[in-house]
């Protein structure tokens, strides 16, 4: 199996327009070469002292690890939450063709 850089990235957000704003956004920084918006979640979790009992959109981001700083220094700028899910999963293997696109996707060097 070739190395790859390639991750997954998770985050949640309330709606759809949300998570579209927010993948468009970072699309544009080139910080992603994929979103994927699934709605209808329903998050359970701790907040405040209380339990919350949400509907959300899961948003499925595709990067490299040479991003994720600057990912993670973007949501504190676009996400809308105060505390945004932000995790990065590891890419074990995958077909090269669409590992070759998400680095090509996520590189600076491209306008």
């Amino acid at each position: 199996m070739p190395h790859t850089d390639a991750i997954v990235v998770l985050t949640t957000v309330a709606s759809e327009d949300e998570g579209v704003r927010l993948v468009r956004a970072l699309l544009e920084r080139r910080l992603i070469a994929c979103g994927n918006l699934v709605p209808g979640a329903r998050s359970l979790y701790r907040w405040q002292g209380k339990i919350a009992d949400e509907r959300e959109v899961v948003v499925i981001l595709k990067t490299r690890s040479a991003r994720l700083e600057t990912l993670q220094a973007a949501f504190g700028e676009l996400h809308p939450y105060k505390v945004p899910e932000l995790l990065a999963l590891p890419v074990a293997a995958g077909l090269p063709k669409y590992l070759d696109w998400i680095s090509g996707e996520t590189t600076l060097a491209l306008a």
